[in-house]
């Protein structure tokens, strides 16, 4: 008669071939990140794997070794909305950034109380009665060296997706949301302000402005509404229209900043990388005021 329980060997069963076994015994697997990264390369030139699988994966493996810090947005590029800011200001301030979430602070920046939701200012049409304390969400505050992977995890966690970035001393360094983090998987993220190279540089929007991007030839620029833009000094040369703005501003343009030029107010829509993505572009006579 048969065991009907038969004894299970301690060890899982080898069931790979002899040539299986000797081939690895030759050519072991791979034992440091940049060997892992090297075979996904070979990987793809064999045609295992495609181009941007392999990105994603080299994406997955070097943010292993990433944290906080390497990737937020610094604090001095952080847009901040100030608890006693009017609401026309704030609103401004949504329409400018195209943000979908704020840090808010209460007398210094560094004073972070709480994250505003951009969708929650619409309750404020249905109830006045509130204010924008009463909308706050509570803020997030992680190190400079928590590491990504663990960040994205709190983050699918917690179902909140911005964090401020706190250094070594307690001050704020800067904020980071879940799309900084991905983005170091699967490459930039596009959003409603991405266009591609091949639809345009220039919009007409329904307010009587336009959208430019800011690597818009400036020769395009003096076609499209007739004027001629150029440096402040003889020698200045510049290509296109972002350069020579951020020239003349003498830094890194921010979000919301504007320059007048040749009779048109720049306004910077959106910024991405440390140069400006687009511009909000209007005659000096018909630019709102700020």
């Amino acid at each position: 008669m048969s065991d009907p329980h038969p004894a299970h060997s301690p060890e899982k069963e080898d069931k790979r071939t002899f040539l299986q076994k000797l081939a690895e015994f030759i050519h072991p697997g791979p034992d440091s990140t940049d060997e892992l990264i090297e075979t996904l390369a070979e990987a793809e030139d064999n045609n295992i794997i495609g181009a941007q699988s392999r990105a994603m994966l080299e994406g997955v493996i070097r943010m292993a070794d990433m944290t906080a810090g390497d990737v937020m947005v610094p604090a001095t590029r952080m847009d901040v909305i100030d608890i006693q800011a009017p609401m026309d200001d704030l609103m401004h301030m949504v329409i400018d950034t195209a943000h979908s979430r704020f840090p808010v602070f209460e007398g210094e920046r560094e004073n972070i109380i709480g994250t505003l939701m951009a969708k929650d200012l619409l309750k404020l049409q249905r109830a006045p009665e509130l204010n924008i304390r009463a909308l706050l969400r509570p803020a997030v505050f992680i190190p400079e060296t928590k590491g990504l992977n663990d960040l994205l995890r709190d983050f699918r966690g917690y179902r909140n997706h911005l964090a401020i970035v706190i250094d070594e001393f307690g001050r704020v360094a800067g904020l980071i949301t879940i799309e900084d983090v991905l983005e170091q998987i699967v490459g930039e993220i596009e959003d409603e302000f991405d266009i591609e190279d091949d639809e345009g540089d220039i919009f007409a929007l329904a307010d009587q402005t336009f959208r430019v991007g800011g690597d818009t030839p400036i020769e395009r620029v003096n076609t499209a509404f007739g004027v001629q833009v150029q440096g402040s000094e003889p020698e200045d040369d510049f290509d296109t229209i972002g350069g020579l703005i951020a020239h003349a501003m003498g830094h890194v343009p921010k979000r919301g900043e504007r320059h007048v030029v040749a009779g048109l107010q720049f306004v910077v829509l959106h910024t991405k990388g440390g140069a400006v993505r687009w511009f909000k572009v209007s005659p000096v006579a018909l630019a709102p005021k700020a």
